[in-house]
């Protein structure tokens, strides 16, 4: 008669599993917590205590860590001298492990990491050690032994095993999915223990939320994973209340523009296209904003993403109803803004109530072919200002300049950012040169309609980093830039001083750069 071996934490359809398997006569062997489940469900089962002849102790912290359970699962039964040992020692075999682990978690889901590194007690007795070891031992013996880490395959299993049609290549599945479910387990407890920043080695867990139809381009295929944190303020946790599955680049937009409009506290929208902001405004009201980042480039914004950081009304609804719009995610939306925004169909409405904010300790991870860059987020805005020119900037451009180096951080390097006011008016993104840059922006900025405003606002500039030489500085001149924030640091920064002192222009250091490749 072949065994099984149930020993799960979560409960899902085990019952009804069990009762399939001692139909087409299977034994039943279970630990405590599950065999107390079976019974009481006149469920006929042999306890793990039972077989080992030794009880369950320090709190059930062991109880199937032994020979007798092992034997019977890592035994080869194609090796005679397995099988002696096996019948040598009384140790019968174990034909099938079903497993699920501690919910480790949904533990720490539940209580957050502390920053003192005083770990809950409770995560750490939720750290399942006999059960990986289980699982671990089954999938290596997956020519012999069926393994089951998921209440999802209970019905395949008991279908292949009613027909006699249990494949090799069957088990060979299982086992794969049981070492891929303990690796992820281990990742989510190693990153959890974890508070050196680059340790020697690293285990990132992901999971899979969803496929995707397809990656940035249709004959690449895709996916989207997490990292096994819930409920944290970012996109791929939002909500999605309206039209068609989102895509791969959508995601990448709606990223960028979530963490760009989070930048600010005032009412305030960001476009994002291609993962650069085409557009990005403060306004009085959050429809005062929208417009504001639209006039900045509304050519680019056509089929582009849109985020803000406010309720999304109707008045705004009606504004975005006149253009394609691929995506708009906020924390909230009024009943009548949905009403109209759902009458476009493609439009992918998404709802975010936690407003986004990077956690100070945050990395990064960039895939490289082999291998992975890993860096802290850029979290820090600036490193102190430095005056560079005797003329300072006044009150008026310091706002303006403060809003540019925020939008700055957002935008791929070479970045060139005009902005009058809380609107940007001109963005050059992603040039191998600084002053292509800036003439791209200049260019973008003829477009820009003006009055959204009571009064005409001063031009300022912002650069992520520092000029290599004068000619940024003396073509912002040209166009009409009082301002500019930028590093600072460039050995020919007196050339650049000079520049901005000849034309009155006020010029400050953040002693920061903000690269974005």
């Amino acid at each position: 008669m072949p065994t099984v071996l149930l020993s799960v934490s979560d409960k899902t359809g085990i019952v009804d599993f069990a009762k399939e398997l001692k139909r087409i006569g299977w034994n039943v062997i279970s630990s405590a917590g599950t065999a107390k489940i079976l019974k009481e469900n006149f469920v006929q089962c042999q306890e793990v205590s039972e077989v080992t002849g030794f009880p369950e102790i320090l709190d059930g912290r062991v109880k199937t860590l032994n020979p007798k359970i092992y034997g019977g699962i890592l035994a080869i039964r194609s090796k005679t001298e397995h099988n002696e040992q096996l019948s040598r020692h009384g140790i019968g075999t174990i034909d099938m492990v079903v497993l699920s682990l501690y919910p480790f978690e949904a533990t720490i889901n539940r209580i957050s990491k502390p920053e003192d590194k005083k770990i809950n007690q409770d995560v750490i007795e939720n750290i399942d050690i006999g059960g990986v070891a289980l699982l671990r031992a089954a999938a290596k013996n997956y020519k012999d032994v069926i393994v089951i880490c998921d209440a999802n395959d209970y019905k395949v299993v008991i279908e292949n095993l009613k027909d006699n049609s249990v494949t090799e290549e069957l088990k060979l599945g299982l086992a794969a999915k049981a070492f891929r479910h303990t690796a992820y387990y281990d990742s989510l407890i190693s990153t959890y223990l974890t508070y050196e920043k680059f340790p020697t080695q690293m285990a990132i867990p992901l999971k899979k939320l969803s496929g995707l139809r397809y990656g940035e381009n249709p004959h690449q295929n895709a996916a989207l994973y997490s990292n096994g944190i819930e409920g944290k303020p970012v996109v791929i946790y939002a909500e999605q209340l309206h039209g068609k599955e989102l895509s791969y680049n959508n995601y990448l937009d709606l990223e960028a523009s979530w963490c760009l409009v989070h930048e600010f506290d005032n009412p305030a929208c960001a476009i994002v296209k291609h993962n650069n902001p085409c557009g990005c405004a403060e306004g009085t009201s959050i429809k005062n904003a929208y417009l504001k980042a639209l006039t900045c480039d509304p050519v680019s914004a056509f089929g582009g993403v849109i985020a803000f950081n406010k309720l999304v009304d109707d008045s705004v609804a009606l504004e975005m109803s006149e253009l394609f719009i691929e995506c708009v995610i906020a924390p909230s939306y009024s009943k009548d803004a949905l009403n109209i925004l759902m009458q476009k169909k493609n439009i992918r409405l998404l709802v975010q109530e936690i407003p986004y904010k990077r956690e100070k300790y945050s990395t990064e991870y960039r895939m490289m072919s082999y291998g992975m860059l890993v860096q802290d987020i850029d979290n820090k805005l600036l490193n102190g200002i430095k005056f560079m020119t005797n003329r300072q900037p006044n009150e008026q451009e310091r706002e303006a300049l403060n809003f540019a180096w925020k939008v700055s951080k957002h935008v791929k390097s070479n970045a060139i950012i005009l902005v009058r006011g809380m609107q940007t008016v001109g963005i050059g993104a992603g040039q191998m040169s600084r002053i292509d840059s800036l003439k791209i922006a200049a260019e973008k900025m003829k477009r820009v309609k003006h009055g959204l405003d009571e009064r005409i606002f001063s031009l300022v500039l912002a650069s992520d980093a520092f000029f290599p030489f004068s000619d940024v500085v003396e073509q912002a001149a040209k166009v009409g830039v009082t301002a500019i924030v930028q590093p600072g640091g460039s050995v020919r920064d007196d050339e650049s001083i000079s520049a901005a002192e000849e034309a009155n222009i006020a010029m400050v250091a953040t002693n920061t750069r903000h690269f974005k490749h």
